[in-house]
């Protein structure tokens, strides 16, 4: 197994198939929507060495982030090239009309002429209403999906933004092996990134493989369980979020080498080379969460972590009611 050596934390990059690099850190921007909490965040995380900023329509803080990376770089502290900004296509804009629509409207948000790989956030498609309502529901709560979700045709469109350079690499998110093989079947520019949710519970081995088979680099969200689900109370999703952090193997190793618990998760991913993108608010924890490079698990380590593994039962984004009902629904038992 792959480790990661003691290098200057800008340096650690995965490369993808079009000869960039993407940091193999970077700070997730999923429920941060406080406007001067976030600014400062993301300020801190400049500051701590971050460079890959990972955000989505469906976030609604774009804004937040475009302002806060213009002020970086008015400054004189960095330049755009220096950054790595990630953002996605929304589930509402899973039809061929609207993947430009939604990734002008994306750019224009973060005051930014093309980001650096943007990704279809879902492949179950809803309904389009307007660009502000991103989960459409009926007069009686349910949600609205888009049965006719083409995921080919979309993966398309996704291709003339990287045509246009706009775009300098596309990938996907939450899809399963299945639709990672059928995109793949129809490429002309293959997925550069794959993100899912991953942390110890649920390794998700599966679609890492089929990834990694097809040179896709893949990115793990919720690498710590998501902790911050605990504070909200989401409109029709419900989710049970895990204690990693307290798991009793995980505090052991943590000890041992003197680092907190969610340095070791985190380490325990970027050793499979797997990217990660710890969202928080805190400074401390935005320095700790990047503080990753001075120590390795050992073998034993990663085995202990690794039996952690609880498949699918692990899994605590259980997407939205009624989603197995869609034909591209990526979950379904």
């Amino acid at each position: 197994m792959e480790i990661i050596t003691k290098e200057s934390q800008s340096r650690h990059n995965i490369r993808l198939h079009n000869g960039k690099n993407m940091p193999i850190v970077g700070l997730g921007l999923w429920l941060a929507n406080d406007p001067q909490q976030l600014e400062d965040a993301i300020a801190s995380a400049l500051e701590a060495g971050y460079r890959h900023f990972d955000t989505a329509y469906f976030y609604q803080n774009e804004e937040i982030l475009g302002k806060a990376l213009r002020k970086w770089i008015d400054a004189g502290k960095g330049k755009r090239e220096d950054l790595f900004i990630v953002t996605k296509l929304p589930w509402t804009g899973m039809t061929t009309d609207k993947v430009e629509f939604f990734f002008k409207l994306s750019l224009k948000k973060l005051q930014l002429t093309y980001v650096d790989l943007y990704l279809c956030h879902m492949p179950t498609g809803l309904k389009f209403v307007d660009e502000n309502n991103l989960v459409p529901t009926n007069e009686n709560g349910k949600v609205l999906y888009d049965p006719s979700t083409d995921i080919i045709a979309v993966w398309k469109e996704m291709e003339k933004l990287v045509d246009s350079g706009k775009a300098r690499a596309i990938g996907l998110s939450n899809y399963n092996e299945r639709q990672v093989e059928k995109i793949m079947k129809n490429a002309r520019i293959p997925p550069a990134n794959l993100q899912v949710e991953l942390h110890a519970y649920f390794q998700n081995r599966k679609v890492v493989a089929c990834a990694q088979k097809h040179n896709i680099s893949v990115c793990a969200y919720a690498p710590l369980g998501s902790p911050g689900r605990k504070a909200i109370d989401f409109q029709v999703v419900k989710f049970e979020v895990p204690n990693i952090l307290e798991d009793p193997a995980v505090l052991d190793i943590a000890k041992k080498h003197k680092k907190t618990t969610g340095q070791v998760l985190l380490r325990f991913l970027l050793q499979q080379g797997i990217a990660v993108i710890p969202k928080s608010t805190n400074p401390d924890r935005i320095k700790q969460n990047i503080d990753l490079f001075d120590f390795s698990l050992s073998n034993v380590d990663m085995r202990r972590l690794e039996g952690l593994d609880k498949g699918e039962p692990g899994r605590s984004f259980p997407g939205f009611p009624g989603m197995n009902a869609h034909p591209e629904a990526p979950w379904k038992q």
